[in-house]
C-alpha cells in the first residue's frame, strides 16, 4: 500500500476517505440501532478521540482511537485489545464522527484479516441528527 506513494501525486484527507469508502460496506444508523437492540453479536468500535467518547457515544461501543487500530486489533502487538483482536470472524461496526475516520479504519481492519467489517454511515453526526439513543459520560 505505502509502495505506491508517489511525492509529486501527494494525496489529501479526502482522497484517503474515497479509497476507504471504495472498498467498505456500510450500514446505517437505523439499521446498527435494530441489530443491537436484536441483541446480535456486534462488536461495536469508535474510533474517535476520548473528548469525543465522553461527550457522547452510542451504548456498548468500544473506544478504539484510530491512531491505534491496527495496534489494538493485531494479536502479536504486546498491548492489543483482545476482544478485537479475536474478532476477525465477528462482525464488527465501526464509526467516527462524520464517517471518513471510521471508513479508514474499516478498511485497514479488512487488510488485517477481518471479515465482516462495517462502517456506520454519517458516523455519530448522523445517529444524534436520527434522534437516536446516546450515553454521555459525566466528566469531574
Amino acid at each position: 500500500m505505502y509502495n505506491t506513494f508517489k511525492p509529486e501525486q501527494p494525496m489529501s484527507l479526502m482522497d484517503f476517505v474515497h479509497a476507504a469508502k471504495s472498498c467498505v460496506k456500510e450500514i446505517s444508523p437505523q439499521a446498527l440501532l435494530d441489530k443491537l437492540n436484536a441483541t446480535e453479536d456486534v462488536l461495536l468500535i469508535d474510533v474517535r478521540e476520548s473528548s469525543e467518547f465522553e461527550a457522547g457515544h452510542i451504548k456498548g461501543a468500544q473506544l478504539v482511537p484510530r491512531g491505534i487500530i491496527e495496534a489494538a486489533a493485531d494479536p502479536a502487538y504486546p498491548k492489543h485489545l483482545p476482544e478485537l483482536a479475536a474478532a476477525r470472524d465477528r462482525q464488527i461496526v465501526v464509526y467516527c464522527a462524520t464517517s471518513g475516520r471510521s471508513a479508514m479504519a474499516a478498511a485497514v481492519l479488512q487488510m488485517m484479516g477481518f471479515k465482516n467489517v462495517l462502517n456506520m454511515e454519517g458516523g455519530y453526526a448522523r445517529w444524534v441528527e436520527d434522534g437516536l439513543p446516546q450515553v454521555r459520560q459525566a466528566r469531574y
